[in-house]
């Protein structure tokens, strides 16, 4: 493995781990605290931007009754709520609640940190450099993974 490999991989795992930690110290403690999955889970809808069921179950390659049971779960313990379509009154979309957002605010925190000792440390024209490489990354990422290969 490269060096910039195994420092990009080591960036990745510290972001992944303290925004975890941080998650589990907070919902760790409560009677409706998520499992492993269910984090996963409710992280993937958020991300996914209101996807239907039908979407979210494609996504994590679920069967229906699957993720519905997921959903279920996530609706009961107040993190998931299923918004009719207002077009089409058989389609259900999945949007995360307040009190899931409150713990993945955690993550903003986080990064305004860092923003503010990237901006401390580095050049004005260093830290444009940087926001250069991470706009070309995302737009990288945006790539269906099929099309990398």
């Amino acid at each position: 493995m490269h060096l910039l490999e195994k420092n990009f991989e080591t960036l990745y795992l510290m972001f992944r781990s303290n925004y975890f930690k941080r998650l589990l110290e907070i919902i760790g403690t409560k009677e409706s605290s998520l499992s492993a999955t269910e984090s996963f889970c409710v992280e993937i809808i958020y991300l996914l931007g209101k996807p239907k069921v039908s979407e979210f179950a494609s996504y994590l390659n679920l069967s229906i009754p699957n993720a519905n049971y997921k959903i279920n779960n996530l609706v009961k313990k107040g993190y998931v709520v299923k918004e009719q379509s207002k077009s089409d009154l058989r389609e259900q979309y999945l949007c995360v609640t307040d009190k899931f957002l409150n713990y993945y605010g955690l993550n903003d925190k986080m990064i305004a940190f860092l923003m503010k000792q990237i901006k401390k440390e580095f050049s004005p024209q260093d830290v444009d450099k940087l926001n250069d490489m991470i706009n070309r990354i995302i737009a990288i990422m945006q790539t269906p993974y099929e099309e990398l290969l």
